[in-house]
């Protein structure tokens, strides 16, 4: 029988999803604590992969069982995982649905504050910059879903099959003071560190240091950056993934960091 877990991260702690020789990973840990519920080992699979650092306030994994426990699973396991792993559904599924394979849009947003602020250094990427020309980027952001190469903004193209992804939207918010920036997005699928690098770009365009043609020429193929510089890890979130027998709503308490008390109300640009 397979099951749907639907939970969520804070990713600071880990070297992203998936498991790795040089450090714990998300998937690790649930595995771990599966297997010491079950009393057996445990392999689970994931929606996608997230980089180290990088959040996920939904996110998807199945297993496999030969049979259904007869016990509250999602209180047992909420109670086993530390506190920066959270279960917030077990679904029973008919078949043999595919938690990576079946996802046909997963959505991501980038939170980015330009003032120091503690409470944020672990929820949101830090820039100090000033007088960004959010009109830019708004128009560089625009040509995302007119293109659908992505091989020059990524990370080792030829480590993929292909570099085809379909963006369907993509959209800059901001808070009522200006100081915070969200990026919005949404695609059937994204490359190494393709969101970060977009993040980076994106910002370049709005510092003045690149151009909107420039830009566009990464986009059309023409040309590719001579560094590419991720933006930091810590302000990603993978904030939805779509399936087309589930589209359940992210939970709100995790889908954008505070502050202070009260979540920013944000604007598009």
């Amino acid at each position: 029988m397979r099951y749907f877990f639907h939970i969520g991260y804070q990713g600071a702690n880990y070297k992203g999803w998936q498991r790795h020789p040089y450090g714990i990973g998300v998937q690790q840990v649930l595995e771990e604590s599966l297997g010491k519920i079950l009393k057996a080992p445990v392999a689970i699979v994931g929606c996608g992969r997230t980089d180290a650092g990088v959040h996920a306030s939904q996110f998807f994994f199945h297993l496999d069982v030969a049979e259904p426990w007869a016990f509250d699973m999602l209180f047992r396991l909420n109670k086993v995982l530390p506190p920066d792993i959270a279960v917030f559904d077990i679904l029973p599924m008919e078949g043999l649905p595919h938690a990576r394979f079946d996802a046909t849009q997963r959505n991501y947003d980038y939170f980015i504050h330009t003032y120091k602020d503690p409470f944020l250094s672990h929820t949101s990427s830090l820039y100090l910059v000033n007088n960004l020309n959010l009109e830019a980027m708004k128009a560089a952001t625009a040509l995302l879903p007119r293109y659908s190469d992505y091989r020059s903004l990524c990370l080792a193209p030829a480590e993929h099959e292909s570099t085809i992804c379909h963006v369907t939207a993509a959209r800059w918010l901001t808070d009522s003071r200006g100081d915070r920036l969200r990026f919005q997005i949404a695609a059937n699928r994204y490359l190494s560190r393709m969101i970060r690098i977009l993040v980076g770009q994106l910002l370049k365009v709005g510092s003045g240091t690149l151009s909107l043609g420039e830009f566009e020429s990464y986009l059309s193929t023409e040309n590719a950056p001579k560094h590419l510089s991720p933006a930091h890890p810590q302000g990603l979130y993978l904030s939805k993934v779509s399936y087309p027998y589930l589209d359940l709503p992210p939970r709100s308490a995790f889908s954008a960091p505070r502050e202070s008390h009260t979540a920013p109300e944000w604007q598009p640009v």
